[in-house]
C-alpha cells in the first residue's frame, strides 16, 4: 500500500533547527524524523512512499538520491573509467516518490497534487514531523469494514506539563512528568484513504487537509476515527523535539518497532 507523507512545512517554531532544513529532516538521533516514520510503515510491510515536498525540496531530494551511498561502503574507481560501486549494507527496500508540491501550497493541495501517483483504490497518508506506536493493520482493517472514503487515527494529545495528584494533606501521590491527557481526542494523523477523495479535493493551492477536507467529509458522514490509546508525539517545538531524542538516546522510543 503507498504512503503518502506530506513533507513541505517550514517548521518555524523549530527556530535554528529548520533554517537550513525542511522540518522533516530534523533528526532523531542520527536519523531524519522522516526516516523514522518511513521506517514505521516500512515495519508494516509499506514500502512505497510518496514525499509531497515543498519548503527545502532539494535537502530530501539530495538525502534519497545518495541514500546507498551515505548508508553503505562504497568503492570509487578513479581516472578516466571512473565508477563508483555500492556494496549495501542498509535493508530499506524502498520506493520512494519526490514531488514537488510547491512552497506555499496549504496541505489538501499538497495531497491533489500528487493524485496521478497514486496507483490503487486505498491508500496512506500522514505528516512528516510526528511518531507514534499505532497499529497501521489495525486502521487499514477499520478503514476497509466501514467502506467510508476516510479513517483518521484519534490520539491523547500529550500533556504540556507535568501532571500530579495530591492527596487531601497535599501530599503528591502521583507524578508523570510527561503524561498523555486523559480527556479529549485530537488528529493524529495516521489516515487511511480511498482514492474517491480526489473527488472532493478542489484545485486551490489554500486548499487545507484539516480545515477545508476533513471538515466536508465529516459533513457527508464519510470520515471515520481510529482510536489510538498508545504513543504518540508531535515535533512541533524544540522541547518536544528534546523529548523525542531523550526517549531514542536512552533506548525507550516506543515508536521503534524494527
Amino acid at each position: 500500500m503507498q504512503v503518502v507523507i506530506l513533507c513541505g512545512g517550514r517548521g518555524t517554531r523549530l527556530g535554528r533547527q529548520s533554517e537550513l532544513r525542511p522540518k522533516p529532516m530534523v533528526r532523531i538521533g542520527e536519523r531524519p524524523i522522516l526516516w523514522h516514520i518511513m521506517k514505521t510503515y516500512a515495519s508494516f510491510g509499506h514500502g512505497d512512499f510518496v514525499l509531497c515536498l515543498g519548503w527545502l525540496s532539494d535537502v530530501i531530494k539530495d538525502y534519497f538520491l545518495n541514500y546507498d551511498a551515505r548508508q553503505s561502503d562504497v568503492t570509487v574507481r578513479l581516472g578516466e573509467r571512473s565508477e563508483v560501486t555500492v556494496h549495501s549494507t542498509h535493508e530499506e527496500d524502498w520506493s520512494v516518490t519526490l514531488a514537488d508540491t510547491g512552497l506555499d501550497t496549504n496541505t489538501g493541495a499538497r495531497l491533489k497534487r500528487i493524485e496521478r501517483y497514486i496507483e490503487d483504490d486505498t491508500f496512506l497518508l500522514t505528516y512528516g514531523d510526528g511518531v507514534a506506536d499505532v497499529d497501521i493493520d489495525a486502521a487499514v482493517e477499520l478503514h476497509r469494514s466501514h467502506g467510508k472514503i476516510a479513517t483518521v487515527t484519534a490520539v491523547h494529545p500529550p500533556a504540556r506539563f507535568g501532571e500530579l495528584q495530591l492527596g487531601e494533606s497535599g501530599e503528591v501521590e502521583s507524578f508523570s512528568e510527561k503524561p498523555q491527557a486523559s480527556q479529549g481526542l485530537i488528529n493524529g494523523g495516521f489516515f487511511v484513504f480511498d482514492r474517491r477523495v480526489f473527488a472532493h479535493v478542489p484545485d486551490d493551492p489554500y486548499c487545507s487537509l484539516e480545515s477545508d477536507l476533513l471538515e466536508h467529509l465529516c459533513a457527508e458522514d464519510q470520515l471515520v476515527g481510529y482510536r489510538h490509546d498508545g504513543f504518540w508525539q508531535c515535533m512541533d517545538t524544540v522541547r518536544e523535539l528534546d523529548i523525542l531524542n531523550r526517549l531514542w538516546d536512552g533506548g525507550q522510543a516506543p515508536w521503534k518497532r524494527w
